[in-house]
């Protein structure tokens, strides 16, 4: 990325020499990202993250079609963006179904039977950003075609963590994240299957190929490459380096407190995510305190004023609200060390026994 800001100053959509050379540059990347989730290069289109990549999907798939009357469903535990994207549409009086999870946080597949047939598009995540429960894509993509319905992946939490496979998913439009895979923020890509509908959100421009106008972020676009690149060569040792960690962080956590509760431990989920309620300690004060201490989680509830809302992902769960309220989430990425889970380990217990102390359970 350096070496692009420092040489790489032409347009990549110019034809004289110095735009080519950009041009070669974003080329490379864009087969970098097409290796990384097996998809053909002229798939990938680069946008500026995850956010976009929901949105361009999400939105380019309708486009401005009504008749027939377009309909959408999301399954309740997607990312914001893309209960963001379906606010939108439903602005423009586009229905909007919700599909169920059950208790462990997976898609329930039998709902997609019930869609009003003619659906025009349904959004399945690959994994969850809260929980890391991985999603029967594949499943799902076969009964969405059942009803004639495209569907959107947003792939931004799983890869580079998993493998994710393009083709054997099905998906028609799958979302990507540079910083999610240790690249730069500000820089995604959104993979588009050949043949699927696609309207730019921004238009005056040609540049993807017509489908995201504006000057290509060269410097972004080659670290997104470039990561993309590594995870693809590191993926399956990093993923069992992970594993391992999550495993000796959930032991130490059980032996902190035995009525531990991990959501989705159950089924498959990404190697570097714990979702973990632990009862009668708010998830805020918990962050604070670990955070004083050098540690950085998030928290499964939004707090503000004083008040303590669960996340919607558990709350679709049917993780009952004084327990919801009590869950971080605990992340992992390439940095992380044995030793520093060691130190949450060590840590825990003093942060438990003062947030229980304090007696602020109520909701």
């Amino acid at each position: 990325m350096r070496e692009s800001l420092e040489d790489l100053h032409g347009n990549a959509s110019s034809l004289h020499r110095e735009g080519q050379r950009a041009r070669a540059a974003v080329d490379r990347a864009r087969e970098q990202v097409a290796l990384l989730v097996n998809a053909h290069p002229d798939e990938v289109v680069f946008v500026s993250g995850g956010t976009e990549g929901d949105h361009l999907a999400m939105l380019g798939a309708i486009g401005d079609r009504a008749e027939p009357g377009p309909r959408v469903a999301i399954s309740a535990i997607e990312h914001h963006a893309v209960h963001g994207a379906a606010e939108v549409l439903a602005e423009r009086g586009i229905p909007i179904d919700t599909l169920p999870v059950d208790h462990d946080g997976v898609l329930e597949l039998d709902a997609l039977d019930h869609l009003v047939h003619g659906t025009t598009l349904v959004a399945v995540m690959l994994a969850n950003n809260e929980t890391g429960v991985v999603q029967p894509v594949t499943q799902a993509v076969e009964r969405a075609r059942r009803i004639g319905a495209r569907v959107h992946c947003d792939a931004v939490q799983a890869a580079g963590k998993i493998a994710v496979d393009f083709q054997e998913l099905g998906a028609d439009y799958l979302a990507l994240s540079g910083h999610k895979l240790g690249g730069p923020k500000g820089a995604g890509a959104l993979v588009v299957r050949r043949g699927a509908p696609l309207v730019p959100l921004f238009r005056g421009s040609a540049q993807e190929h017509g489908r995201r106008g504006g000057t290509e972020n060269v410097p972004g676009i080659v670290g997104l490459g470039i990561a993309a690149e590594c995870a693809a060569r590191d993926l399956e040792a990093e993923r069992r380096r992970l594993l391992e960690l999550r495993h000796r962080l959930e032991d130490g956590l059980r032996r902190a407190d035995p009525e531990l509760v991990i959501h989705g431990e159950r089924v498959e989920r990404l190697p570097n995510t714990v979702n973990a309620s632990f009862a009668g300690a708010r998830s805020d004060e918990r962050l604070m305190a670990l955070d004083a201490r050098g540690v950085a989680v998030s928290a499964g509830a939004a707090c503000a004023s004083g008040a303590v809302e669960p996340s919607p992902v558990l709350s679709a769960m049917g993780v009952p609200r004084d327990l919801a309220v009590c869950a971080i989430r605990i992340s992992m990425g390439h940095t992380s060390t044995a030793s520093e889970v060691d130190r949450l380990l060590t840590i825990m217990p003093l942060v438990l026994r003062a947030a229980r102390a304090s007696g602020r359970v109520s909701v």
